[in-house]
């Protein structure tokens, strides 16, 4: 974001730091100018000045500077292998999340692929909830049954997490036609990568969801790499906010929480009064595709240090935070330290949660009260009974 161009709605905003000495909560209006402008498909592009307050950036830095922590904590569980299976981290897309949770409420849907950990957070989850998911534990958002594939979060909302790379871009487009069929004046974002979008049901979604004008925002999280394979190479046309042709789009700098912000509440009412549109946010990932993947024989270490030092979500929060004097190096230092233990904490009460009882492997797979019973194997034991 442009550092240079804030204007004040008040002229007592910046203070000189020796009269404050604690992080403000000032939620009086300020404006930031975007870093970069947005690019747009078939709509005018929403201004790159966004109102927002210093309360808000400062919640932007613990909000990204919290979900960054966690996943950090989460490649460490996985690797004294108490988290299992697939584990697909989020680190460096943090503005995504937070960006797209201040521009839009609780109400509008949310559907995502499987890395989804921050989008969880986002929603309002709880890190003990995270944690205890990622390690199979009863406490976890999916009771333990999910695991980092699979978040779950019904009262805010959010409908997972899911394994089937696109699989979740035709349920989105579903939510948003129970939306408009309800009556709802709320909209459902449909998420997906850069590796999904070449596949057919994105295009036979994005169909049906413009023939009946559905309040669907398709974002495209583009992170340059479907797995191990750049964009260069998978897609004859990356430009994903086109992809739409007759459906309009917005690429946006999704490095940039502000203007994260500033299109998620665009795509919000245009959805509302027009129908679908597309949202491409250009970001980037730090670990591999997954815990798997190093993430350092397709592309070089000098590429991945470079969009820290240039890009890194938090770390243009944080120069946005010291050369406005809304908080200085060691409150924010200080804010770190309390994230760091707040994680700690979370993994520690987690690692407490028991495991699922074995007969929660036949639950959840029938209608409640519909009379069925499940046995073993060998049809003698009666594993449980849906009645």
């Amino acid at each position: 974001m442009a550092l240079s161009r804030l204007s004040l709605r008040s002229t007592t905003f910046l203070k000189p730091s020796s009269l404050r000495r604690h992080v403000t909560t000032d939620t009086t209006p300020i404006t930031i100018e975007t870093a970069a402008p947005f690019t747009s498909h078939q709509c005018d592009p929403p201004s790159r000045s966004v109102e927002t307050s210093s309360a808000e950036i400062l919640s932007f830095f613990r909000d990204m500077a919290r979900m960054r922590r966690m996943e950090i904590a989460a490649d460490s569980l996985y690797k004294s292998k108490l988290i299992r299976g697939f584990c697909h981290l989020y680190d460096g897309q943090e503005a995504l999340a937070v960006g797209m949770e201040a521009g839009i409420t609780k109400k509008d849907a949310i559907i995502t692929s499987y890395r989804d950990h921050c989008t969880f957070l986002g929603r309002g989850g709880e890190l003990v909830d995270a944690f205890s998911e990622l390690m199979g534990r009863m406490r976890g958002c999916s009771n333990g049954k999910g695991g980092s594939m699979h978040f779950y979060k019904k009262d805010a909302c959010f409908y997972g997490g899911h394994g089937i790379v696109g699989a979740q871009i035709p349920l989105g487009c579903g939510l948003a036609f129970a939306q408009k069929y309800s009556k709802e004046e709320n909209v459902s974002f449909v998420l997906y990568g850069d590796g999904a979008a070449n596949q057919g049901q994105l295009f036979e979604a994005l169909n049906i969801a413009a023939l009946w004008d559905l309040p669907a925002i398709l974002v495209c999280e583009n992170n340059h790499y479907g797995m191990g394979t750049a964009t260069w190479r998978s897609a004859k046309s990356p430009a994903y906010f086109k992809r739409g042709d007759y459906v309009p789009g917005l690429k946006v700098d999704g490095m940039d929480v502000l203007a994260v912000k500033q299109a998620c509440k665009f795509a919000k009412e245009h959805a509302l009064k027009n129908g679908p549109i597309i949202l491409e946010m250009d970001t980037y990932r730090y670990h591999g595709h997954s815990m798997s993947d190093p993430g350092s024989t397709y592309r070089t270490r000098d590429e991945v240090s470079g969009v820290r030092q240039v890009r890194d979500p938090i770390e243009r929060v944080r120069k946005l935070l010291l050369s406005h004097d809304i908080a200085t190096e060691k409150e924010l230092k200080d804010m770190e330290k309390e994230v760091r233990k707040e994680v700690d904490d979370a993994v520690a009460q987690a690692k407490e949660s028991p495991v699922p009882e074995a007969s929660e492997l036949f639950t959840n797979m029938y209608v409640k009260d519909c009379g069925v019973e499940s046995f073993g194997a060998d049809r003698k034991e009666l594993k449980v009974t849906l009645a």
